[in-house]
């Protein structure tokens, strides 16, 4: 296997980020490099990179949100493979060297996920159903919702070239973007035990931050149709998606009165029905 590239997106989060890259440091592998793009902080982050981890690689930028430095680390990385790691999370000791061996033995495979404990305010919780993970062809159960932790992925730095990187435009559900457009054309490898630990319930989390999510996985699902480049299969089922999420949230609109939002989910559904 090449050299890897870990690439670290932080803002404001000193703390968390040094329980993030003492995870990474613990790894069972060797043969990394560690990237941080820090994306405006205040915090001290530098500082604390400077005088604890002065091995890795730092970037700073004006805050710009997580795809842009996610973006920044891509370009910036010297690896074959790239992993991410977001600034709250964790990786367990052997999350490298499973994913790395498994690569190994599927050669022609390129993108890598793994299973995750999920952490809520200091407290694991289960995971529903519709939450749960997969490997193969896994396009269709990326639709719903993000399939995919970008934490747990491993990716071959050549599958950007093929489709891209994170889009910019979209203030939340970048991962869901880009996975469908991972998916659409590669198959995934899989690994069924935990190899991180997801954290959540604090305050600066996207999901937090924005209401109503599903609104970002619509402008997702428009343009991967528009592209036109699924197969005729994939297509329909990002229809069917797409006009499930768009009634769902015309309905919202009417209840609300909102009849500008509400007209503007019809035309959608208008089009594809």
């Amino acid at each position: 296997m090449g050299f890897i590239s870990i690439i670290i997106p932080t803002f404001n989060r000193v703390n968390l980020l040094k329980r993030a890259l003492e995870s990474v440091y613990k790894q069972t592998v060797s043969g990394y490099e560690v990237i941080v793009i820090d994306d405006g902080s205040i915090d001290g982050t530098a500082k604390m990179l400077q005088a604890e981890f002065p091995l890795v690689r730092y970037y700073y930028q004006e805050n710009k949100g997580v795809s842009s430095a996610r973006n920044i680390g891509i370009k910036q990385a010297k690896g074959e493979w790239l992993a991410f790691l977001d600034s709250d999370d964790e990786w367990l000791p052997q999350k490298l060297e499973k994913q790395l061996a498994l690569l190994k033995a599927n050669p022609t495979g390129k993108i890598c996920h793994t299973e995750e404990l999920w952490i809520r305010n200091g407290i694991r919780v289960n995971q529903k159903k519709k939450h749960s993970k997969a490997g193969g062809w896994i396009f269709p159960q990326c639709l719903p919702l993000c399939a995919m932790s970008p934490s747990s992925i491993v990716i071959h730095r050549s599958v950007f070239d093929k489709v891209g990187v994170f889009d910019i435009s979209l203030p939340a559900c970048e991962d869901y973007d880009l996975w469908l457009r991972i998916t659409a054309r590669y198959p995934v490898l899989y690994i069924e035990e935990p190899q991180i630990k997801k954290y959540g319930g604090h305050d600066d989390q996207l999901s937090q931050k924005y209401w109503g999510m599903d609104q970002y996985r619509i402008k997702a699902l428009q343009k991967i149709i528009i592209e036109n480049k699924l197969s005729e299969e994939n297509k329909q089922y990002a229809i069917i998606m797409l006009l499930k999420k768009c009634k769902i949230f015309q309905q919202g609109a009417i209840k609300r009165g909102k009849t500008e939002d509400a007209f503007y989910y019809q035309q959608i559904i208008n089009l594809y029905q």
